[in-house]
């Protein structure tokens, strides 16, 4: 089930799992922020494939997130093509170049960050509930 985090309801996170290393930096930033308890992670190929279920779920979330990769944004684009608008973020456009980025453990726990830092501010201050919280 979706992680009801922050009193915001649920929120779900989407990865770019793309062929380039900055598709596997999305996704490995993404399984991080699952273990870590951020959001629940989801199908992407769920979402593209029109499974009524992985739908019915990005539909009624609170907030999808996707990370993409490169600016191709084919996870943002799998969200707005079934009418939702992600908070999305293109790994590339914070500086990971395709085809030049180590993907390490380093690089992983910055990814997660900044993802992080992204994602709380563009999610309304007042409705996160406590300085614990895993925003």
């Amino acid at each position: 089930m979706a992680q009801d985090c922050c009193g915001f309801g649920t929120v779900l996170l989407y990865s770019c799992s793309g062929a380039s290393d900055v598709g596997e930096l999305a996704d490995r930033a993404v399984r991080t922020l699952w273990k870590e308890g951020f959001a629940t992670k989801t199908c992407l190929a769920g979402v593209g494939a029109n499974i009524s279920g992985f739908l019915a779920s990005a539909k009624g979330a609170d907030v999808n997130i996707v990370v993409d990769g490169c600016p191709i944004a084919c996870a943002r684009k799998s969200l707005q093509r079934v009418g939702i608008e992600p908070i999305a973020i293109v790994l590339q456009n914070l500086g990971y170049k395709k085809g030049d980025t180590k993907v390490t453990e380093e690089t992983i726990a910055r990814v997660v960050e900044e993802i992080k830092a992204i994602v709380k501010s563009k999610i309304p201050s007042s409705t996160i509930i406590s300085p614990g919280c895993c925003c």
